[in-house]
């Protein structure tokens, strides 16, 4: 059976996967982007997965072996936190102003409002088409609210 972006895109689309918000700092530079492509990649040492798309000025913050980075999963009543992420921030644009954040172990901005995080150091980097796919040790993380986390399919697994 052949597959054609057609069928493909909403094949793909039924793949199940949370909304988060991803944040990280590098030197005197922070900033989050909304993700939905994380996963769990290990147990020992606990591990995870995120895809960055290739364009997006946050790549640079998690591009090399020991860079810090967050995954703070969200909940539906996070919506206000998912857009004010998915708009993207330029270099050097600050995206915290008006979000109440924390700081994790290492040094990265948590966000105060997140069900849970999982704060990480990027163990790798893998090139997977337009994204990067980035390996992450979780260092840290915590459980902050017992609420199911905000998950979702797409129509089109061709788009966000």
């Amino acid at each position: 059976m052949s597959s054609t972006s057609e069928n493909l895109g909403p094949a793909l689309g039924k793949i199940p996967s949370g909304i988060f918000i991803i944040t990280a700092q590098k030197n005197d530079q922070s900033s989050g982007m909304l993700a939905s492509w994380v996963q769990q990649a290990g147990f020992e040492p606990p591990s995870l997965t995120v895809a960055v798309k290739k364009d997006r000025p946050f790549e640079l913050l998690v591009s090399e072996v020991g860079d810090g980075f967050v995954v703070n999963v969200l909940a539906r009543e996070n919506g206000k936190l998912a857009g004010h992420f998915g708009k993207g921030f330029a270099p050097g644009e600050p995206a915290f102003e008006g979000v109440a954040t924390e700081t994790a172990t290492t040094g990265t901005p948590v966000l105060s409002e997140a069900v849970a995080f999982l704060d990480c150091r990027v163990t790798g980097r893998l090139e997977g088409g337009d994204h990067w796919v980035i390996l992450g040790e979780v260092v840290d993380g915590c459980l902050r609210k017992e609420t199911e986390p905000w998950v979702h399919t797409r129509k089109n697994g061709f788009s966000y």
